[in-house]
């Protein structure tokens, strides 16, 4: 691990919001520990307790049951980095970057047997929530959300074959909307397939909601 980490908040577990009679969402600890995952394989400056937590947000919301959408996809998807940096443009800010990697297949594909732009706003939706989770977990706030926007813009063709590298970063994480930005690359030419912003929010919980 590295030095950096000694920059760290220590977690102190998601936060249950203004009221201590509200609960989270989602709280990541809750959830069950995602199948296949070796997160020591996962490099970046985080504890590898926190990896395994991202993993299972991942699993349970973007990939979900067999017969559920984006399944094969969403299994076929791993993480090969997550960090949190303390940003150099404001004191304090911390960053969350997450890496992952899922190689084209045919099931991938649009009739023109290219990468299919459903798959593509799949992909960002799920990759793209994950640092907001990451920096939830370490700076002890609530990172899961519902998405509310996504803005994708469509670069480059991708076949099948190509392994895709899915690179997410954190822009501001408040205490009901979030957002993170998101570029999908050609990992062999480093070539744009696409790129994105997303939007999150966080729902009122049932108990402290009103009619």
């Amino acid at each position: 691990m590295s030095s950096s980490n000694s920059r760290l908040r220590t977690p102190a577990g998601p936060s249950t919001s203004n009221s201590s009679n509200s609960k989270p969402w989602v709280d990541p600890a809750a959830l069950p520990d995602a199948p296949a995952v070796d997160v020591s394989a996962i490099s970046g400056n985080v504890p590898d307790y926190a990896k395994q937590l991202v993993c299972n947000v991942f699993h349970s919301y973007g990939v979900g049951e067999p017969d559920q959408f984006g399944y094969a996809v969403g299994r076929a998807t791993r993480f090969v980095d997550m960090s949190v940096e303390h940003g150099s443009e404001r004191a304090g800010r911390m960053e969350g970057t997450t890496v992952a990697e899922v190689a084209v297949a045919k099931h991938m594909l649009n009739g023109a047997g290219m990468l299919h732009g459903g798959c593509v706003t799949y992909l960002i939706d799920n990759c793209a929530s994950t640092p907001l989770v990451l920096l939830g977990i370490m700076s002890g706030q609530n990172g899961v959300g519902v998405t509310q926007g996504m803005n994708v813009l469509f670069h480059a063709p991708a076949p099948v074959g190509t392994i895709l590298r899915i690179i997410s970063s954190s822009i501001s994480m408040g205490s009901r909307v979030m957002s993170a930005r998101c570029e999908i690359v050609d990992k062999a030419s480093g070539r744009v397939v696409a790129s994105a912003f997303l939007n999150k929010m966080q729902p009122v919980p049932s108990s402290t909601s009103r009619l």
